[in-house]
């Protein structure tokens, strides 16, 4: 079972990190449907399963958005000041989504799974460079608002900052690198304090994968940043030997699809 656990893991691994090289999509929102159906798959049928593919997807954007923010810094491409007046709203938002998820049933987490990664795809699929809602990032009222928001459906969804970072960023007129950039510190805001919150969650050990601590498989965590070090650097290069864009659409689709068979599978069909 633990072979066949660690192929699996491996596989999905090399898919995420070239997907992410890629096309500049963070891992979580593939990384949280594989591990589901996985573990599933497995024979793992926790009550809280989705809550334990939803800590281990947060637990591997810690190190990615991490390595991924110290590197568009170094070209000077992250927006500190966004950053700063952003997080502490976008943290107080990944704790209230740890409370919540831990309180709802696996299946409800998938029916909002399901939900938000429709609209995740539609976005990638029709949005438009040229949408605009703002001239600058929003502040005061407007920003504490949205802010938590930002980090509660990133923890419901186990994703970093980019799905709903870099979208929210463009909207308000901020170029697409350096939203990209500074949506990377945004995962960092979310999936540290989360993090923390889901090691202390406790979670039956009947039906879970092994060696999972509080809500986080540490094989899955080790195994995917293992694998997505080696293969994203792949995307990057087919990145720049291809035109991503029509793949972006591709992309889209199967993210939509993925999404709508959580929503088949959390309405019991």
């Amino acid at each position: 079972m633990m072979l066949m656990m660690l192929a699996l893991l491996l596989s999905i691994g090399a898919v995420a990190g070239v997907i992410a090289g890629l096309l500049g999509v963070g891992g979580g929102i593939i990384l949280v449907p594989a591990f589901f159906y996985a573990f599933s798959g497995l024979g793992y049928d926790s009550p809280q399963l989705m809550q334990i593919c939803l800590a281990t997807s947060l637990a591997t954007i810690i190190v990615t958005s991490l390595r991924s923010v110290l590197s568009h810094n170094k070209k000077g491409a992250v927006d500190w000041a966004i950053l700063r007046g952003w997080a502490p709203g976008i943290a107080v938002g990944a704790v209230l989504g740890v409370l919540v998820a831990s309180m709802l049933r696996s299946v409800v987490l998938q029916g909002i799974f399901g939900v938000l990664g429709v609209t995740v795809g539609l976005y990638l699929a029709f949005g438009r460079a040229r949408w605009r809602l703002g001239d600058a990032m929003p502040g005061g009222i407007v920003r504490a608002a949205i802010s938590p928001v930002v980090g509660f459906l990133s923890v419901l969804m186990g994703i970093g900052g980019g799905s709903f970072g870099v979208p929210l960023m463009t909207l308000f007129n901020t170029p697409i690198h350096r939203a990209v950039a500074t949506a990377a510190g945004f995962g960092v805001l979310i999936a540290v304090p989360s993090v923390i919150g889901f090691l202390l969650l406790d979670i039956p050990a009947e039906g879970k994968p092994p060696y999972t601590i509080g809500a986080v498989n540490l094989p899955a965590f080790a195994v995917i940043i293992a694998m997505t070090l080696i293969t994203a650097p792949w995307g990057v290069r087919l990145a720049h030997a291809m035109d991503p864009k029509p793949l972006k659409r591709v992309f889209a689709l199967f993210i939509i699809l993925v999404a709508s068979n959580m929503l088949r599978k959390a309405a019991g069909f």
